[in-house]
């Protein structure tokens, strides 16, 4: 019998204070925690630094956003930063349509996670409060996408060996893989949300699909794809590409 399918799935920008004193390691950190130090490193020094535009370009908010990003940043530099599961970690609405609360722990940990910050986790590994965009450039590191894109690869090509991934990620964090490299053993189905027109659909809605759609695979695999009605978003699968279609309004 096969294995149930990995998903690749993007973090959220909306993030749940908070959390609990660091405890276990993550899923990941064996393999890439030693890439991870240079970027904490590099993000605290832009933090803490003087110039509140460069600042403010990085963490990419203003107000009371800012602020809170700049408190956890500084904890994370410090050690002191709490964590959270990622699945009650992440707010945004594509995690909402998934639902992770009622997933079982074992289908929590086939939800990988690309991030700024991590280089990747699963949905049920601990982490921080943090605000860092994939398409960031931090001096050391450079531009994110690029610096994790050879580490990120490797560990996914290793988890994921004789398996099915189905990516769901956006361009900027498809940018930090190389599904060209993957194993022969590793099948990977992508999935595109487009409008009546053929065009790329972005916005609150595809979100929404994007995430109850997420939930679906997990449940169903890709045999959930033909059967998908999200408020009139359907999907079908041609050529290990799933095409979600947003209905006409």
């Amino acid at each position: 019998m096969p294995r149930p399918p990995l998903l690749l799935l993007p973090p959220s920008e909306g993030k749940a204070p908070g959390g609990r004193p660091a405890g276990r390691p993550d899923s990941f950190a064996a393999d890439l925690e030693v890439h991870r130090a240079p970027v904490r490193t590099a993000l605290a020094r832009t933090v803490s630094g003087r110039g509140a535009a460069r600042r403010m370009a990085v963490l990419g908010v203003r107000g009371e956003l800012l602020d809170r990003a700049v408190e956890a940043t500084a904890a994370l530099a410090a050690g002191t930063a709490p964590v959270l599961p990622a699945w009650r970690r992440y707010t945004g609405v594509v995690w909402g349509g998934l639902d992770p609360a009622t997933l079982a722990p074992a289908d929590r940990r086939r939800v990988l996670v690309p991030s700024a910050l991590y280089g990747m986790t699963t949905a049920a590994d601990p982490v921080v409060d943090y605000r860092l965009k994939m398409l960031v450039t931090l001096d050391g590191p450079g531009r994110l996408s690029t610096y994790w894109r050879p580490h990120l690869t490797a560990a996914l090509a290793r988890r994921a060996r004789g398996r099915l991934v189905i990516d769901l990620l956006p361009a900027e964090h498809g940018h930090a893989l190389d599904p060209a490299v993957l194993d022969r053993s590793t099948r990977l189905v992508r999935v595109r949300f487009v409008g009546p027109d053929g065009r790329r659909a972005v916005g609150h809605e595809a979100k929404a699909a994007k995430g109850r759609l997420a939930r679906v695979l997990l449940d169903a695999g890709l045999d959930g794809v033909d059967g998908f009605d999200a408020d009139g978003w359907r999907a079908g699968l041609r050529d290990d590409v799933v095409t979600v279609v947003a209905p006409v309004r």
